[in-house]
């Protein structure tokens, strides 16, 4: 009777693998063929002979595979899915998986192949062809979640009510095509959310290219969206430049701080998510460009519309599938988690050997984190890099938080005959007034209280203030 372990014996090992419908074919670390199943080489049409030995680029020359998946997965070192089309003008659904050691070095590579060539062929309708192979990509998708293993990343860490819904949310959204708008406090990760988005996507192995709208000067921003011609303008590149719309053609641009972009230059946006073409400065003809946009701000968008900063169109055709990132507030429970994956990071990083005191974990749970994900990482940074000791104390941790500043008792007197109700808003007036000409802006003035944008908005009409 058979055992498990004579399973694995080379003479049943190469019986069970020969009795799959699948191709099979097992390649080492530079890419040269190992091993190959009875099915791969029915499937190709091929002898054994003429497959064991060869490298990925050679059988890709010869035009056996095209493209080389094994090829695919030693330049991303990770798994890697396509179709894949023969010399004999059949398609297959092919995936390359990695074998790494224990040192995360690349010892083999098996790709799994299944032939679509019938059901391609025998589809009536381009668009059912469309959504057939969609339904491959997906299930490879799934299966990749669930089996690579992916590096520790804080942004999402935790288990909490708030966070689950947003990671569903950004697994649903990496598996349409549509525009996405993500929104969030400053330093909630929503750059962090795009790129995973794009990753999960099925243009992941196109470019996610990034633009900050907030970052440039209105003249350059349109320059370096959509590019210019040669002598387009004083100063140009004598042979024009690529904007990087163009760029991310079949793959993802990712416009930052999009309530930042210029009024004038939203129509041209707006004209491009509608049509997907766009005109280079200086240029007379119309491109088209294949690009997914996923577009993020801090700021309530809503709220410029109404004031004529944001068009209502445009803030519509992005608003297709929104994504709220939470802010640490809304999702204490991870604190911990958030915590102690980068007291790790920062330690290893380092060569320290920190651990927060119960006090100090205590301390770090129930502050406000008004800087969020990015504010935490960067106490626990300068923490480690400072800690005279092994040990973080909260009388440590006071040193790197801002003492609150008490209220002036002129404040807090009560004028005679004022109700408390009276005397709070005073207090919160002269508060909002004090923080607003210190900020310059609602954003920033906001973030420093604690409170969104648009609550400041409607205390700031509420109080009548102004800048002075």
């Amino acid at each position: 009777m058979l055992k498990e372990k004579d399973l694995y014996l080379p003479e049943y090992f190469g019986e069970i693998l020969n009795a799959i419908s699948d191709g099979i074919l097992i390649s080492d670390s530079r890419g040269v063929a190992l091993w190959v199943n009875q099915s791969c080489l029915n499937l190709i049409n091929r002898s054994r002979e003429e497959i064991i030995g060869k490298s990925s680029s050679d059988l890709e020359e010869m035009g056996i595979f095209n493209p080389s998946v094994t090829s695919m997965v030693l330049k991303e070192k990770t798994m890697v899915s396509t179709v894949q089309s023969t010399e004999n003008k059949r398609q297959f659904m092919v995936s390359g998986h990695p074998i790494k050691s224990e040192e995360g070095e690349i010892e083999l590579i098996i790709t799994h192949s299944r032939d679509i060539t019938g059901t391609v062929r025998t589809t009536s309708k381009l668009e059912e062809m469309q959504a057939l192979l969609k339904k491959y990509s997906q299930e490879i998708m799934e299966m990749k979640r669930r089996s690579k293993k992916e590096e520790s990343n804080e942004f999402f860490v935790g288990k909490s009510k708030a966070s689950l819904s947003m990671i569903n949310l950004m697994d649903k959204a990496a598996l349409v095509d549509t525009t996405v708008l993500i929104t969030g406090e400053t330093g909630v990760g929503k750059s962090e959310i795009a790129g995973k988005i794009h990753q999960l996507s099925e243009r992941s192995q196109k470019p996610l290219v990034e633009i900050n709208c907030g970052a440039l000067p209105d003249s350059l921003i349109e320059s370096e969206l959509f590019g210019y011609k040669k002598g387009a303008f004083t100063g140009a590149d004598k042979g024009g430049k690529k904007g990087l719309i163009a760029q991310a053609d079949g793959g993802t641009l990712f416009l930052d701080e999009i309530g930042e972009l210029p009024i004038h230059l939203q129509a041209k946006l707006l004209q491009f998510l509608q049509q997907k073409k766009y005109t280079p400065i200086g240029d007379t003809k119309s491109y088209i460009a294949d690009v997914r946009i996923v577009a993020a701000t801090n700021r309530n968008l809503q709220l410029l519309v109404s004031e004529g900063a944001f068009r209502s169109d445009l803030y519509y055709r992005l608003n297709v599938l929104p994504i709220k990132v939470p802010s640490l507030r809304e999702r204490q429970e991870d604190i911990f988690h958030l915590l102690q994956l980068n007291l790790n990071k920062f330690n290893q990083r380092y060569d320290r050997q920190c651990k927060l005191s119960s006090e100090a974990f205590r301390i770090l749970q129930s502050y406000h984190w008004p800087g969020n994900i990015r504010e935490l990482e960067n106490l626990l940074e300068r923490v480690v890099i400072t800690a005279p000791t092994s040990e973080i104390t909260s009388k440590q941790l006071s040193t790197h938080f801002h003492e609150p500043q008490e209220l002036p008792l002129n404040i807090l007197e009560a004028e005679k005959g004022q109700s408390l109700t009276e005397t709070l808003e005073k207090i919160e007036r002269k508060i909002i007034e004090q923080a607003y000409e210190k900020y310059d802006t609602t954003r920033k003035t906001a973030l420093e209280l604690g409170i969104s944008q648009s609550l400041l908005m409607r205390r700031l009409k509420k109080y009548q203030l102004t800048k002075k």
